[in-house]
């Protein structure tokens, strides 16, 4: 980087610290309704669409080698998805992404109209930066889950919501709304994973202590990395309504699961990019 952009990343950093200050000082810090983020932040992102790939009781995260002991989920991104995959068999596999080096696994509970289920279009998936330190990609391997798959009542909407779409005139709810009938206004699952790594290990017992949510820019001491703020958006062939929920049990439980077999260059390249050059990349880097 030259001079002159690193002056004023500096200058942009710095004034995002001072935002920071503002917010924390009129009482918007983390509360009930879950970590509070950085205004100046929210358009420094990359974006890989993933189409829907296949639905199996499967999840290797939680119930490894254990085919069909899980509620059914969705999956997008590497077809090759199932109850034996692992970081090392998912990387460089064939992938529903539209970025060819994003072969890493992404899925949700599947969505249910009455007994019947629906398969997903797709799953816009946003890579954000939201802390004011550095991100680093995501460890190769690294394995975690956003949301909570047994929770039976609304959970923060910063980390799990319904929503209609960009133009569907509905604001972020806990429960499943009815759309509009119209066209591009379908119902949308959105889940966002944690973004502060604990630095020392790429899963845990439980799938969760070694990542924490960042909140006004900053990490948890506890968790001191900073690494890409993932948020999936996940869109259905369905205005939503009445008798919609999740596999996974009613539709409080928004939860979706991620193992990065990304190739991990290719990874880096648009971490430092976009999210660390803080640009809205978009998908055209």
């Amino acid at each position: 980087m030259t001079t002159r952009p690193r002056i004023l990343l500096i200058a942009a950093l710095a004034g995002l610290a001072a935002v920071v200050v503002a917010t924390a000082v009129a009482g918007r810090a983390a509360g009930p309704s879950g970590p509070s983020d950085v205004p100046g932040l929210a358009e420094v992102h990359f974006l890989t669409i993933c189409r829907f790939s296949h639905r199996a009781p499967d999840d290797p995260i939680v119930f490894p080698k254990r085919p069909e002991l899980s509620h059914d989920h969705s999956f997008f991104g590497s077809v090759a998805t199932d109850a034996f995959s692992t970081p090392a068999s998912l990387l460089g596999t064939r992938t529903t992404c539209d970025r060819g080096d994003d072969s890493a696994a992404y899925w949700a509970p599947t969505l249910l109209v009455g007994t019947r289920a629906v398969e997903a279009l797709d799953a816009e998936v946003y890579y954000r930066r939201r802390t004011l330190a550095r991100v680093r990609p995501f460890p190769p391997g690294l394995e975690m889950i956003g949301g909570d798959s047994k929770a039976r009542r609304p959970q923060s909407l910063r980390v799990t919501f319904w929503d209609c779409g960009r133009s569907g005139g509905v604001a972020p709810r806990s429960t499943v709304p009815t759309c509009p009938d119209a066209r591009g206004k379908s119902l949308r699952l959105n889940v966002r994973f944690p973004d502060c790594w604990n630095g020392r290990r790429v899963d845990s017992a439980d799938h969760r202590s070694h990542m924490a949510y960042s909140d006004t820019g900053v990490c948890p001491r506890t968790h001191p990395v900073a690494v890409p703020s993932l948020e999936l958006r996940i869109q259905y062939p369905t205005r939503g309504g009445p008798g919609v929920q999740l596999s996974s049990r009613g539709q409080f439980s928004g939860h979706a699961d991620f193992v990065n077999s990304w190739r991990q260059p290719g990874l880096a390249r648009l971490v430092e990019y976009c999210l660390n050059a803080l640009r809205n990349c978009g998908r055209g880097a």
